[in-house]
């Protein structure tokens, strides 16, 4: 939902998560230099560039072109305050999967586990190879804003005799009324979440983090999503999801002052959320299905009536532009409310519900079409908070007893992890949880 590239969000956040600029040499790049673009002439706003997805300035352009640069260069940094893959600007593969731990294996061998992922993901994201055994698959690629980020399910806990140590804020989600949930493909001890801005690169992640597990933990499920690849507008935008909807326009922003307050867990933990998970965060991940059909069979606004806003520009069908004010009061020459009462961007407002707010960051999906010719494809639902209770749970409540968008929508799968704050240099993701 939340392309969080544009404006001036990407520059704070790219700050915050310590990633390089497009173009910057980052630490650690050796022979994995993205070098495909060598031979390329320039870039600047004009026309999209055949097939490559950056605008290209003509011949006579007045402006100066400039050196066409690899995505490949950019990288995020593994330590910090927090964990990468939260603030990181929305990247185009990501891989999420569970992990439940194997018969036998308890808080030593989780320990193990945690200290050989957070090696390996450090090395990755720097785009370096594996110590050993690399499967060479990214050989030719540079970091492409690799993150790769960590949490603990429910279950965890007793798995490892840490019950006590088990935060408040995640205790299950409670059932709601539009849950189909496949329990095969919901919860699990230990998640994983994979972002790249190339699949290769991603899906090197994804089997190296696999391999590490070994015999200490299997894959319980394992899902595959999309976005927009970086460079595809003209200029940075709000992503769309597959119902051809702007998306993610009422995220909370790095630059308003009680961000940190809403999503991230106070460094000395809190009530709900004991001192080892200080600056984390809970993510509540959603596998939802989108009933496609039968939403492209509306009329451009039918669709917006259910929304509650333009299809082409975000903008509130009370006017403006994306980002400006919905003015929720307003009616049309009959009286009726412009935006309509069920319409999911109303209900799904922080002032309708609250104040609740969750940063929403999730890739689509698309896994194949079934014989009847039904696509299997929709949203894989990531949202952030400082506790699921006050941010997830209450707007999906209200979603739940009356969004126009339920009919058109399934909850298919379900998770909520506990992710802790970014380890130490030299340490790794969990350690005061696994070693206090």
């Amino acid at each position: 939902m939340a392309d969080i590239r544009a404006d001036k969000q990407a520059d704070n956040q790219a700050d915050s998560e310590g990633r390089t600029g497009t173009g910057a040499s980052a630490p650690g790049i050796t022979r994995r230099r993205l070098i495909g673009t060598a031979g390329a002439t320039g870039v600047a706003l004009g026309a999209v560039g055949a097939g490559a997805g950056y605008a290209v300035a003509s011949a006579n352009s007045p402006e100066q072109p400039q050196a066409l640069t690899s995505l490949g260069t950019d990288a995020v940094m593994f330590h910090g305050k927090h964990q990468p893959g939260i603030t990181t600007p929305m990247q185009a593969h990501g891989h999420l999967v569970a992990f439940d731990l194997a018969a036998g294996a308890g808080r030593k061998e989780a320990t193990a586990l945690l200290r050989r992922w957070s090696a390996t993901a450090e090395r990755l994201m720097a785009g370096e190879p594996m110590t050993s055994r690399d499967t060479d698959v990214a050989r030719d690629a540079g970091p492409s804003s690799l993150s790769v980020t960590f949490g603990f399910g429910h279950s965890f806990f007793s798995r490892t005799g840490l019950e006590k140590q088990r935060p408040g804020a995640l205790d299950p989600l409670p059932d709601f009324f539009s849950d189909h949930l496949d329990k095969a493909r919901s919860n699990g001890d230990l998640w994983v979440q994979i972002g790249a801005d190339d699949g290769l690169v991603a899906f090197h992640a994804l089997r190296a983090i696999q391999k590490d597990a070994g015999g200490a933990a299997k894959v319980r499920w394992q899902m595959n999503g999309f976005n927009r690849s970086p460079g595809a507008t003209a200029r940075p935008m709000t992503t769309r999801n597959l119902m051809g909807q702007i998306d993610g326009t009422d995220n909370p922003k790095p630059s308003e002052s009680d961000f940190d307050r809403r999503i991230f867990v106070p460094a000395s933990g809190s009530a709900q959320s004991p001192a080892w998970m200080g600056n984390g965060s809970y993510a509540v991940v959603r596998r939802i299905r989108m009933l496609l059909d039968d939403w492209e069979k509306l009329s451009t606004s039918a669709q917006e009536s259910v929304i509650g806003r333009k299809k082409s520009t975000g903008a509130p069908l009370t006017g403006g532009t994306e980002t400006s004010e919905m003015k929720l009061d307003k009616t049309d020459g009959n009286g009726d409310l412009v935006v309509p009462l069920n319409a999911h961007a109303r209900i799904s407002r922080p002032d309708q519900n609250g104040g609740a707010a969750m940063l929403r960051r999730p890739f689509s999906f698309h896994d194949g079409i079934a014989a009847d010719g039904v696509p299997d494809a929709g949203l894989l639902f990531i949202c952030w908070q400082a506790d699921p209770l006050r941010g997830f749970v209450p707007v999906q409540r209200k979603l739940d007893r009356g969004d126009a968008l339920s009919r058109f929508i399934r909850h298919e799968a379900s998770g909520l992890f506990a992710v802790p704050g970014g380890a130490d240099k030299g340490g790794y993701v969990g350690q005061a949880l696994l070693e206090g």
